[in-house]
């Protein structure tokens, strides 16, 4: 036989979810992870108006204007977001240069072995065709 079991309502209060879960549920809804029903499902929260609460409480949404805000960024912490930017940014130049160089030297290279192919076997690797016709497709079209 099945067992039916039966959810009892437990009433809970504010008290009863540390500060730590309501941060991680603001920020899961205002990220754009999950919406309010689907964490009330997923935490076992009883009332959609708990979460509401928590999000004017907590969020970086401003409900009684309805725009969102940012708090403001100390100097220090901006220049230290601009310092961390800077060295990515450097990183990244010194990779794309070292990149660059390989090319260059493989561009070198590869001309360097067409031009010994053309000397050695005689034959003119370097054609220049017309624009619109690769050299198959114009074997198929005189072959009917």
């Amino acid at each position: 036989m099945e067992e039916h079991l039966e959810t009892q309502y437990v009433k809970r209060t504010q008290r009863d979810y540390n500060l730590s879960l309501k941060l991680q549920i603001v920020r899961e809804i205002e990220a754009g992870k999950s919406g309010i029903t689907d964490c009330r499902k997923k935490y076992g929260i009883q009332a959609r108006s708990t979460i509401v609460s928590w999000l004017r409480k907590y969020g970086n949404f401003d409900w009684e204007n309805q725009n969102s805000f940012t708090m403001k960024k100390t100097p220090e912490q901006r220049i230290m977001e601009l310092e961390a930017e800077v060295k990515l940014l450097e990183k990244q130049k010194a990779f794309l240069e070292k990149q660059a160089y390989i090319a260059d030297k493989k561009v070198i290279f590869f001309d360097m072995m067409i031009n010994l192919a053309e000397k050695e076997y005689d034959i003119d690797i370097r054609k220049n065709l017309p624009p619109g016709q690769s050299p198959a497709s114009a074997v198929k079209r005189k072959k009917p």
